[in-house]
């Protein structure tokens, strides 16, 4: 059974940084792609970055030049970056990746989802 748990998540203030981290369990292998997503109170939920498995990553215009993600695929931890944190950045954060065995996927629809992690940015 697939899991993925998010931490990391806090208050900081406008300009501050924060690392979130996605740790993913269950996978045979490593997942076709991970990803980063958000929603803030009243707001739709958001993508902020999707990691393929074979192929690029996709960062929204919002956080570009600003968030970055790492990897280590041998314990399957996807990390994001937050630097440069604004108020608008403020969201519960959720973890997704792809459904196991798949052989390609996006993400812009992903199967699994962690329970989030709370990023709190003060001006």
């Amino acid at each position: 059974q697939v899991q993925l748990v998010e931490s990391g998540g806090g208050s900081v203030q406008a300009g501050g940084s924060l690392r979130l981290s996605c740790a993913a369990s269950g996978y045979a292998s490593r997942p076709a792609c991970m990803a980063w997503f958000r929603q803030a109170p009243g707001k739709e939920r958001e993508g902020v970055v999707r990691s393929l498995r074979d192929g690029p990553t996709y960062f929204a215009d919002s956080v570009k030049g600003r968030f970055t993600i790492s990897k280590d695929n041998a314990k399957q931890i996807l990390y994001l970056q937050m630097n440069n944190l604004k108020p608008e950045d403020a969201a519960m954060y959720y973890c997704a990746a792809a459904a196991t065995g798949a052989y390609y996927s996006d993400c812009t629809s992903p199967t699994y989802w962690g329970q989030g992690t709370q990023v709190t940015v003060s001006s």
